[in-house]
C-alpha cells in the first residue's frame, strides 16, 4: 500500500509539471521592466502656495497624462493655462482629499509587489507578441472617478478604487454611483488583473462593432479571458473575471443548465442589446437564472471562456496568436465540440 501511494505521488507530481510546462512558457530570456510612477504621491507633496514653481516640472514629467488628469478626472480646468491653479489647490487643502490620500499613502507605502505581477504579465505578453508596444504605469488618486484610464501613453491606476478594508469608510458613501458589487472587489489583489484586462482589451484586441450577436460576444470576451489566462498563468480565475468563489462555484455546478438555458431561448444569435446585455453586464446576479437571485452574472462572459477553453483543448495545433486572430464565432463554437453535461 505505501508504495503504491509513493508511486501515486510521483504520478501526481507528474502530472502537475506537464500542466505548468503546458501553460507557461520560458520567458526567462524576456527583459523587460516597466516602472509605476507614482504621481499620486508627487502630486500629494505639492505645496498649496508654490504651484506656479512647481507643477510645470510636473506637467513636463507626466505630459499626457497629467493633461488628462487635471482635465477630465479631477475636473479642474485646462492645464493649458493656469486658471486651474485655483481650484487644484482647494483640492489640494481640501480634508476628503487629505484623508483619501492618507489612506492611499497606508495602503501603499510601496507599489513593489503589483509592479513585480504587472511586469511578469508584460514579459509573457511579450514572448507572444513580441512586437507588442507597452504604456507607461502611472498611479494616481482618481476621486473614484475611474480605475483604469488608458490614454496616449499610459496607464493610469486608480489606487483609491482598491483599497481593501482601509477603503470601507468611503466606500458606503459611493454606493449611489457604485454600487456595492462592483465596490466589493476594490482590494489590492485585483489592481494586476484590471490593468492587464484593459490593456488587452483597448490596446490590443479591442471589440469590433460587427460583435453584435450573443455568441460573437460571449467568444470575444472568451478570447480575452483566454489570453489572460496565458499570461497570468498563476491568478485565481475568480480574479480574472471578477466573481466571488460563490459565483465560480455556482457556474460550475449549473453549466449545463446555463448552456441548456442559452439554447432553449435561441439566445447565441440574438442581436437585441435589450436582451442580451444582461448576460454580460456587471451586476450582483443574472435575472431569469437559478433561484432566489443566486446565480452569477455575466454568464455569457463566463460561457465563452469555457468555449475557448474546450476549443483550444480540441485543437492543440491552434496557436494563441490564430485564436485572437480568428474571428468566426460559430467556427469557435463548432470546433469545441462544447457540450456540458449536468
Amino acid at each position: 500500500m505505501r508504495q503504491f501511494q509513493i508511486y501515486l505521488f510521483f504520478f501526481i507530481c507528474l502530472i502537475t509539471l506537464a500542466c505548468n510546462n503546458k501553460k507557461t512558457p520560458d520567458i526567462s530570456n524576456i527583459k523587460l521592466h516597466i516602472p509605476i510612477e507614482r504621481f499620486d504621491q508627487e502630486m500629494g507633496k505639492l505645496n498649496p502656495y508654490e504651484l506656479a514653481s512647481k507643477v510645470p516640472e510636473l506637467r513636463k514629467k507626466y505630459t499626457w497624462f497629467y493633461d488628462d488628469y487635471m482635465e477630465k478626472m479631477l475636473s479642474a480646468g485646462s492645464a493649458r493655462d493656469t486658471f486651474y491653479y485655483g481650484n487644484l489647490r482647494t483640492v489640494l487643502q481640501n480634508q476628503d482629499y487629505l484623508e483619501l490620500k492618507s489612506t492611499t499613502d497606508k495602503t501603499f507605502p510601496d507599489l513593489t509587489k503589483q509592479e513585480k505581477e504587472l511586469n511578469l504579465a508584460f514579459r509573457y505578453i511579450k514572448y507572444y507578441y513580441p512586437k507588442q508596444k507597452f504604456p507607461r504605469l502611472i498611479s494616481f488618486i482618481s476621486g473614484f472617478a475611474v480605475q483604469t484610464p488608458i490614454g496616449n501613453d499610459y496607464i493610469g491606476i486608480g489606487l483609491d478604487m482598491f483599497l481593501g478594508n482601509n477603503g470601507a469608510k468611503f466606500y458606503p458613501a459611493i454606493r449611489q454611483s457604485i454600487p456595492a458589487y462592483i465596490s466589493g472587489r476594490f482590494n489590492p489583489e485585483n489592481i494586476t488583473p484590471r490593468v492587464i484586462e484593459a490593456f488587452i482589451r483597448e490596446e490590443m484586441f479591442p471589440e469590433q462593432d460587427s460583435d453584435q450577436t450573443l455568441l460573437a460576444k460571449m467568444i470575444y470576451n472568451g478570447k480575452i479571458l483566454y489570453l489572460m489566462d496565458s499570461v497570468l498563468p498563476e491568478l485565481n480565475d475568480t480574479l480574472k473575471i471578477g466573481y466571488t468563489n460563490e459565483q465560480m462555484e455556482w457556474c460550475r455546478v449549473n453549466e449545463a443548465g446555463i448552456w441548456a438555458y442559452f439554447m432553449e431561448n435561441e439566445l447565441l444569435f440574438n442581436s437585441d442589446y435589450l436582451k442580451i446585455q444582461k448576460f454580460l453586464a456587471e451586476a450582483p446576479f443574472t435575472p431569469g437564472i437559478g433561484e432566489n437571485s443566486s446565480s452569477a452574472p455575466k454568464l455569457g462572459i463566463w460561457t465563452g471562456w469555457q468555449i475557448v477553453r474546450k476549443y483550444m483543448e480540441k485543437n492543440p495545433e491552434i496557436s494563441l496568436q490564430q485564436l485572437m486572430q480568428e474571428r468566426d464565432a460559430q467556427k469557435i463554437l463548432s470546433n469545441s465540440k462544447y457540450k456540458p453535461r449536468g
